[in-house]
Formats: C-alpha cells, sequence, structure tokens
C-alpha cells in the first residue's frame, strides 16, 4: 500500500528556518494560496470535497481565503486531497525541491523579507492565480506532447 503524501505542513516552516518577527499564521500563506486555488480549478478529490464542503463553499463566496482553508485541515496539504490530476501537476509543479512553485511565488511577490511576508489577501490570491492557470495549461499541453 503506498504511503500518504504530505506535500506541505504549515509546521516544517514555522517549526523551522521561521523569521521571528511575524506569526506563525503566516506559515499558511504560500501552500494556502496554492491550495485556494486548487479549489478554484476544481482539482481536488471527492472525499476533499465531502469532508470539506463548508470550507469550500465559503472559499467560493471569499468568506474564507486559501491559507484559512488550509488552517481548517490543520496546517497539512496531503495528496489525498488531490483528484489524479491535481496530484500529477502537483507533485511535479508544486516539489519544493524540483517544482518551480516557489521560485514562481518568490518571483511574484518580490522585496519581501521573506516568502513567509505575503499578506494572505484575495489581491495576492488574484495575483498568483492566472500563473498557475498558465503553468497548468503548459503542464496540459506538455502531457499532451504539444
Amino acid at each position: 500500500m503506498d504511503e500518504p503524501v504530505a506535500y506541505d505542513k504549515a509546521k516544517w516552516h514555522y517549526e523551522g528556518e521561521y523569521p521571528d518577527d511575524i506569526d506563525e499564521d503566516q506559515a499558511f500563506v504560500h501552500t494556502g494560496l496554492y491550495f485556494g486555488w486548487i479549489i478554484d480549478v476544481r482539482l481536488y478529490s471527492e472525499e476533499f470535497a465531502e469532508d470539506f464542503e463548508n470550507e469550500i463553499a465559503k472559499f467560493k463566496a471569499h468568506k474564507l481565503s486559501g491559507p484559512g482553508v488550509y488552517q481548517s485541515a490543520d496546517g497539512v496539504f496531503m495528496g489525498e486531497f488531490l483528484n489524479p490530476e491535481g496530484n500529477a501537476f502537483t507533485s511535479e509543479y508544486f516539489d519544493f525541491e524540483k517544482g518551480k512553485y516557489l521560485a514562481d511565488y518568490e518571483e511574484l511577490f518580490p522585496n519581501l523579507p521573506s516568502m513567509y511576508h505575503v499578506a494572505d489577501t484575495w489581491e495576492n490570491y488574484d495575483r498568483l492565480k492566472p500563473l498557475l492557470d498558465k503553468r497548468l495549461a503548459e503542464w496540459r499541453n506538455k502531457r499532451r506532447g504539444k
């Protein structure tokens, strides 16, 4: 049986090399913004939809941010939250060692002391979403051999 995949855990960040000058809630933002996008583009699993029905509805109504949904999941981003396409894309793009997500994120939000200083705002989500949409389209085209 396959081991469950944990793409990220907020505690890996705030228990690691984390800036002293910011709240631990900021450790949820970089993954939470991605998490919200997963909801927007429906790359989540049926199980996630059942377990987080209220959070998904609040996110879509802009009453709960992606980082807020991520906090509701105890700051754990699991592979089981994603459908097969979501897992395939996330394992390639979001991977902190080999993927482009963190580089894209830091390039999109420059001139901050760290990636943890990006604010949890809808404006920042709206800034990130087109880039994630583009990366997903590129990935889909590459898989189709275009």
